[in-house]
Order: C-alpha cells, then structure tokens, then sequence
C-alpha cells in the first residue's frame, strides 16, 4: 500500500509541473558545456525570475524551455513529453501553449501593432470579432493604445517590447517565457509590466522572467533561479 500511494504522489507530482529538466546538458559542436546538469520544474501556476551574470546562458535555458533547441544530455518533458520522443510536426503544437518575449522582439514589420500581438490568435483560426476587444484593451493597457495601427519600423525599442509582449500574452498561454522583458522601459512601465505578469499568473499562467534588474525581482516574494558557470541554483 505505501508503494502505490508512492507511486500516486509521483504522478501526482508529474501532472503538476509543466517543464521538467533532468541533468541536462548543452553544447555546441564540440565545444565545452555551457549548460551543466540542469535538473528543476516549472510548477503549474509558478512563478519564478531566471536571472545571473550576462553570458551565463539565460537565453539559451528559455530556448531550450521554448522547445527551439534540444539538449546534448539529460531529460527535458514538457507537458508531461519527453521531448526526444516527439515528432518534429508536433513541436510548433506545443510551442503554441508557450508564450515567449524574445530580446529582439521578432515583430513583422509589414504587420500594424494590431496585427502583430493578434497574430497568434489568426494563426490559431479564431475570427477577429471575438479576439478584437481583448487585442485593443491589451494593447491600452501596456501603452500602445494610440499606437495600434502604426508599424513596427515607426516604433521606438521600448515600444516594440512592449508589443511584443502584448503578443505573448494575448492567448493566456500555459507557460510565460520572457527574455528581459522590463529593459527598454522606464521604471513605471516596468512596474506596470510586471503587474500584468502576475495578473496573468494569477489567472493560472506559469511566469520565467529572465532579467538582470535587482530593483524589480525585489518588489516581489517570488522564485530565484540563478544561474552561473552554466550550473543552476534555485532559492524558493
């Protein structure tokens, strides 16, 4: 009996994460590890800020969390997949419960600020009239409300990220990946971002917020998962 409420709390255990990374490892080429026996979860409804020296491989743990490079060694499941095993046509499927702000934005110049943040939304084939109210309200609330039919060459490089984040949040994904998301904005802005990300996980969304921004991991009680030398150490 103790081995299979053993065996119920594993699975249990299981459901509840949403990432789960096992001594993994990354190299490019034969060049040495820059990504070292890795080993965490991100929790269901978690929230957590990635942060460390620059070069430390932030960037490269959120790719491999966005499903967009695969470890050398070790063990990554993603919605309860190993992600060995999954079929290369399926992975954009996955990618698609995943939210991600890169640093340099990738918006499509061709494409208004409307069209980029509801872009996800018409690829997944939902008609405008019931995403176009939430697109606008999103948009007011990071401070493009007056910005929503100009194109991303006008755009500053604040004003991009903050599109680009509208756009990663406007399907309530899953998971949130965000890469520096509060470092072209002041610091109002930036207090005003981080609101709409803990809002956004209170609404059930798992957050990983990569910053090198002291002052606003400390405006709250959350997560820390530092890493350096490609080694990762997690403060609860």
């Amino acid at each position: 009996m103790e081995t299979l409420f053993h065996i119920m709390a594993q699975r249990a255990g299981e459901r509840a994460r949403l990432i789960h990374f096992e001594n993994v490892g990354l190299r490019y080429g034969m060049g040495p590890e820059i990504l070292k026996d890795l080993t965490f979860d991100i929790p269901k409804r978690s929230f957590q800020f990635l942060t460390g020296p620059s070069g430390a491989g932030k960037t490269t743990l959120l790719r491999l969390m966005f499903l967009s490079l695969k470890p050398t060694r070790g063990l990554i499941r993603t919605f309860d997949r190993d992600i060995s095993r999954i079929p290369v046509e399926e992975l954009p499927l996955l990618r698609r419960r995943i939210g991600i702000v890169f640093q340099d934005f990738r918006l499509l110049d061709h494409l208004t600020t409307y069209e980029n943040v509801a872009l996800p939304l018409r690829v997944r084939g939902k008609d405008e009239s019931s995403y176009q109210k939430d697109v606008l309200e999103l948009l007011k609330w990071v401070g493009l409300g007056e910005r929503v039919n100009v194109l991303p060459p006008v755009l500053s490089g604040g004003e991009k990220q903050r599109a680009a984040i509208a756009r990663a949040l406007i399907d309530r994904p899953e998971v949130l990946l965000a890469d520096e998301p509060t470092g072209n904005v002041d610091p109002p802005m930036a207090r005003r971002l981080l609101n709409l990300f803990l809002e956004l996980n209170r609404l059930g969304t798992a957050v990983v917020i990569a910053t090198h921004d002291i002052g606003l991991m400390d405006q709250i009680d959350a997560r820390r998962m530092i890493l350096s030398d490609g080694r990762l150490d997690i403060y609860e």
